[in-house]
């Protein structure tokens, strides 16, 4: 059976109220937390980006579900040896409950200092060499390693996990999805693509984990929803990589004068019918996710959990057991 977990957004929200919702999701009957790692926002609106692993210690104190980074770029900003650190502490502050989910990233937070960003490609293949170094640390043995981006010098973590902690890798498209059933213990991806977990499958990701994310709008006033989602994620919506190469909020700002408030309002689930939400949930269940996290836009946090405790969750749970 398929787990629903909340897709807890950096970029909307400041540490504390991260960790208001994720209690409100444990009591609303979530299975699980993803949180997103960014150092800007998207855009203006969107206003907020605390430290990812600060936040992801507040939780392992705040609630008793699992924890995953949804997604995490080891590859430019912060080398790897230091995010490995940061995985063996937040792996042994929740127990276990932790999954490290890593992707290539976007020039909107990794060139911030003032290098240049490779074209996806490349990024893959850093990615790719960044997991290596950080499976190697995060068994506690000393680790030198000179390699074609990266090199690590007699580095040894001190405080590690009992157990490996699982790498899952985000791809968005053919090469990538291959890529990560070589070398990801699981795939994440936005959107329920059946192409895309065949792909994955297919090339080593057979009996691995896939987990996908959408975002919905909940509000008892549909077109209220429609307004909120368009202002503060209608970069949900631009095509191509312009997600990955745009390297400023102004600059998503900027693009998203081309979205419109109908573009959202037909891709993003809005308003308070449960059949929309149950059906859009629903839609990843049957493209063979294992997982689907929910985000909530916009700030009545509260009325949206409690909808999902009284109206969707429980006719999703229905439904496979149907």
């Amino acid at each position: 059976m398929a787990h629903f977990g909340y897709f807890l957004s950096s970029e909307e929200h400041g540490p504390k109220e991260l960790v208001d919702q994720a209690r409100m999701a444990e009591r609303a009957g979530f299975d699980c937390l993803w949180i997103s790692d960014h150092y800007h926002p998207w855009n203006g609106q969107q206003g907020q980006s605390p430290f990812v692993w600060s936040v992801i210690g507040a939780l392992s104190q705040a609630v008793s579900l699992p924890v995953e980074t949804a997604v995490t770029c080891p590859i430019v900003r912060t080398h790897p040896a230091v995010i490995a650190q940061a995985v063996a502490t937040s792996a042994v502050q929740l127990d276990g409950r932790f999954r490290f989910g890593v992707g290539t990233g976007e020039a909107l937070n990794e060139h911030i200092l003032g290098g240049a960003w490779p074209e996806a490609s490349v990024r893959l293949e850093m990615l790719q060499e960044a997991v290596e170094i950080i499976r190697k640390l995060l068994t506690g043995e000393q680790v030198s390693h000179y390699g074609k981006h990266y090199v690590v010098e007699n580095a040894r973590l001190y405080t590690v996990p009992g157990e490996p902690v699982p790498v899952d890798v985000s791809a968005f498209g053919p090469q990538s999805a291959e890529a990560a059933g070589g070398f990801g213990d699981g795939l994440i991806t936005m959107g329920p693509a059946a192409d895309m977990v065949e792909r994955f499958r297919s090339s080593g990701g057979a009996d691995k984990p896939v987990a996908g994310g959408l975002k919905v709008c909940w509000n008892t006033v549909r077109e209220d929803a429609v307004r909120t989602a368009h202002r503060l994620w209608a970069n949900e919506q631009l095509p191509g990589e312009l997600a990955q190469i745009l390297p400023t909020p102004r600059h998503f700002e900027q693009a998203c004068e081309l979205v419109t408030e109908e573009q959202v309002s037909s891709s993003v689930p809005c308003g308070d019918d449960p059949d929309t939400h149950v059906e859009a949930l629903t839609a990843f269940v049957d493209a063979g996710f294992d997982a689907v996290y929910v985000n909530q836009i916009g700030k009545d946090q509260q009325g949206f959990f409690d909808f999902y405790r009284t109206k969707v969750l429980p006719r999703l749970r229905d439904r496979q057991s149907a």
